[in-house]
């Protein structure tokens, strides 16, 4: 792929998205790229007034943005499933997917609403079930994309079926790492669950490299300011690259045309630099892990994506009613 910048999306005009956390960086940053080139963007936020903020900023920006905003709590799967209603209530289909938000190494363990691991709960299950209950909407776009955001240090994650939920072993780190590794996993599963069905909406990931957000800042200081959480500070503000530059990688994801399912973009560097199309390293291509990890998350959001794709299939199939 040639080297592509902002500029290069193509017009969005009638396209719909949601961006997962978006009042602020990367998700902030896709938010307005997709506004800009004419889409509809449903920022997705889990506090009101913030997200009105960011509403208010990304209008003074692009005043022809056509933009709503709306409270989602990864999590909190009560509040995914309300925010998944309510875009259905006010959309009839939906182009982009951008699964953005997360949570990244608070220094002590923290669970959701469910009593789920806070990182694993919110980067990958909430995004697993936000996905399958959206997922009738995009299944009714041509070409509609989902895009999941994840992180180089999924290469240091494991998925450890007996004890997913940290209880027994939790470092902020080994976690976060592990809940990256499910966002790609998660990602091909679907990938091949769309493709095995013929589908023509496309699951893809992206990965910031290492951008100055908020994620740096908010997590490792939930609760207290251990010395690591000091040191990953101090190195994303000294060589890190500006939040629009970190978020190129999955606006490419969203928007570019030769954009293929399964695939995978972040910087050219790794850390920084122009988006470009990333390798997948063979832990997160592991089918069987995959396939497992895609069961558990059934069982644990009771998100059934499965039937969502088998209920279009037979729709498609159906024959059509003579009026």
């Amino acid at each position: 792929m040639a080297q592509w910048i902002a500029a290069d999306i193509p017009d969005l005009t009638g396209r719909t998205a949601v961006v997962t956390g978006a009042n602020s960086g990367l998700g902030f940053e896709t938010s307005r790229a997709l506004a800009q080139c004419g889409a509809t963007v449903v920022m997705a936020c889990r506090d009101d007034a913030r997200c009105g903020a960011a509403v208010d900023r990304l209008r003074t920006l692009v005043p022809s943005a056509r933009v709503e905003s709306a409270r989602l709590d990864l999590a909190d799967l009560d509040s995914v499933r309300t925010f998944a209603d309510d875009v259905s209530s006010r959309h009839t289909a939906l182009d982009i997917l951008v699964n953005n938000a997360g949570v990244m190494a608070p220094p002590k363990r923290f669970v959701t609403k469910q009593g789920f691991e806070l990182q694993f709960g919110t980067n990958h299950l909430g995004h697993f079930a936000l996905t399958g209950l959206l997922l009738p909407l995009l299944l009714r776009a041509t070409g509609s994309r989902i895009v999941t955001v994840s992180s180089m240090s999924y290469q240091s994650g494991d998925m450890n079926f007996d004890d997913l939920q940290h209880q027994r072993d939790y470092t902020p780190y080994g976690a976060y790492s592990d809940s990256k590794l499910a966002n790609l996993l998660f990602m091909l599963q679907l990938d091949e669950a769309l493709g095995r069905a013929s589908l023509d909406t496309i699951s893809v990931a992206a990965h910031p490299g290492l951008a100055k957000t908020h994620l740096q800042a908010a997590g490792p200081f939930l609760g207290s300011k251990p010395l690591s959480s000091r040191l990953v500070l101090g190195a994303v503000k000294l060589i890190g690259q500006p939040a629009a530059r970190g978020a190129e990688p999955q606006i490419y994801a969203a928007t570019a045309p030769d954009v293929e399912a399964g695939n995978y973009f972040g910087p050219k560097s790794g850390w920084r630099g122009p988006a470009v199309l990333t390798r997948i390293w063979s832990k997160a291509r592991d089918a069987d892990v995959a396939a497992r990890l895609w069961d558990v998350s059934k069982d644990l959001t009771g998100v059934d994506i499965d039937k969502v794709i088998a209920d279009r299939c037979a729709e498609r199939s159906a024959p059509s009613r003579a009026e």
